[in-house]
């Protein structure tokens, strides 16, 4: 090969600035939109990313972002300041229920439905007469949350409001405030043209257990849409009425897994002696959902004779039938599974793990320490922003998990459990520095226990949950922590 000549070798820091550069690959970071941009566009783009951040410290300036000339940002505004619920932003958001567009009204009165505050009870009375439905919607779910018995009358009478979305919330918003003739007017409701109403009217009324609305129910419950069938049977369920039993045991039938599903739990909610054949037949269910509702049937209806078969369930390829099995093996205090309960503690499932851990501080499992203490260390205190969906398909609801939110707490329960049954010192030791160490932010932050039905009751600040769990564990003397 000839070599070319005649070309001169250049090195210089011009040239090699003259050549093109060979990209990396890596991208830079884009720089965040900017809340003061003249850019409408962006400033929407900038509150957006705050709210998506939920850092408290931005309080301020999304306190300021509620006077923008844009409404998209003053209601984007709104919104965030109802994420990070701090009462400091009342007087704000306040202003902003006279605002000149319903949008901002509507994500104003929705913010201070997270901050509720009495004295704010006359302004959002006013707005139940607003001219768009979204705000007097909004208004409604907020003195619902108030749950002040000086506004039944008001909301009462939005349950004959020409808007749908607002009688819905009229009436879980009168759920909320209670009383002794609460079923009454909402009753008729039951045969509201519109299925959100009616669905609203089963749920109050089946939280309530109107016996009087259960033969309508259960002729209802075979015939009614689709989406409508499952509040109908939960409620029938937790209404208890022995009438409602042959209709939930034929929708223990039904081709559609959902309906199976709820018909199940339902008739364990009302522990029917038709309950456990019910739910030891739909044990092997072809759909995970109907696993799931069964496995936790059995624990409240079911046995000892139930052990192989929920024991089968354990390793069940999807979570939700391993999560009910647990729990129903917790809650028949079936000891003996006592090793499989502690390996479900390693699952790979977040709502898995969290009933495990519960039913290893119902037992008070020692042999659960080494592990519980391994998932307290990377447990963290405190909300979850992003809960991942658990489950879904198979006609069942979509699910999203909060256990990892919940863990923290449970952990520290069963902990103390285990130190109150075996007298270790140095769990309570561990327990008390944990809780010494935990900034004041994360103490306030409310927790629920886990359970295997419904929520596990009201929440509690997690310092509370930690002096009770200590004091019990120190055998109730006083100083605990």
């Amino acid at each position: 090969m000839v070599p070319v000549t005649g070309v001169p070798k250049t090195d210089t820091a011009e040239a090699a600035a003259a050549r093109p550069r060979r990209s990396s690959g890596r991208r830079r970071p884009a720089a965040a939109p900017d809340p003061a941009d003249p850019d409408p566009r962006v400033r929407r783009r900038a509150i957006q990313a705050l709210a998506e951040r939920g850092d408290p410290r931005d309080r301020t300036l999304l306190e300021a972002a509620l006077s923008d000339p844009d409404v998209g940002v003053r209601a984007g505004a709104a919104g965030a300041l109802g994420r990070l619920a701090r009462p400091e932003s009342r007087g704000p958001l306040e202003a902003r229920l006279d605002d000149g567009d319903a949008r901002v009204r509507a994500a104003a009165a929705y913010a201070l439905s997270r901050i509720p505050d009495r004295s704010l009870i006359p302004r959002l009375l006013a707005r139940l007469d607003d001219r768009s439905p979204e705000v007097r919607s909004a208004a409604t779910l907020a003195l619902g949350h108030l749950a002040d018995p000086s506004t039944r009358p008001a909301l009462v009478a939005r349950l004959n409001d020409p808007h749908d979305r607002v009688r819905r919330e009229a009436i879980l918003a009168l759920d909320r405030v209670g009383g002794d003739r609460l079923v009454e007017p909402i009753r008729p409701f039951l045969r509201d043209p519109a299925p959100r109403v009616r669905i609203a009217a089963a749920v109050v009324l089946g939280r309530r257990r109107d016996r009087e609305s259960v033969p309508y129910l259960a002729g209802r419950l075979h015939d009614a849409p689709l989406w409508e069938r499952p509040a109908i049977a939960v409620a029938l369920g937790r209404i208890g009425d022995p009438r409602g039993r042959p209709a939930l045991l034929e929708a223990a039938q039904d081709p559609v897994a959902s309906i199976r599903v709820c018909a199940i739990h339902a008739l364990g909610t009302m522990r029917a002696p038709e309950a456990g054949p019910a739910a030891r037949a739909a044990l092997d269910d072809p759909a995970w959902s109907v696993r799931g509702a069964a496995a936790l049937a059995l624990g409240l209806v079911g046995g000892p004779e139930d052990l192989g078969g929920l024991v089968r369930r354990l390793r069940d390829p999807h979570p939700w039938p391993r999560r009910g099995a647990v729990y129903a093996l917790g809650m028949l205090d079936l000891t003996e599974t006592a090793p499989e309960i502690r390996e479900r503690l390693r699952d790979d499932d977040p709502e898995v793990r969290l009933a495990a851990v519960w039913v290893a501080g119902r037992w008070a499992d020692d042999g659960a320490r080494p592990r519980l203490l391994t998932l307290l260390r990377d447990a963290r205190p405190g909300p979850v922003r992003s809960a991942p969906t658990l489950a879904q398909g198979e006609g069942a609801v979509r699910l999203a998990s909060d256990a990892d939110e919940r863990l923290f707490g449970a952990l520290v329960t069963a902990l103390g459990a285990i130190a109150e049954r075996v007298g270790d010192e140095g769990i309570v030791g561990h327990l008390r520095e944990l809780y010494r160490a935990l900034p004041d932010s994360a103490l306030e932050a409310p927790v629920r226990p886990p359970a295997p039905l419904g929520p596990g009751g009201p929440a509690v600040p997690l310092r509370d949950l930690f002096e009770r769990t200590l004091a019990g564990a120190d055998g109730g003397e006083d100083g605990a922590c």
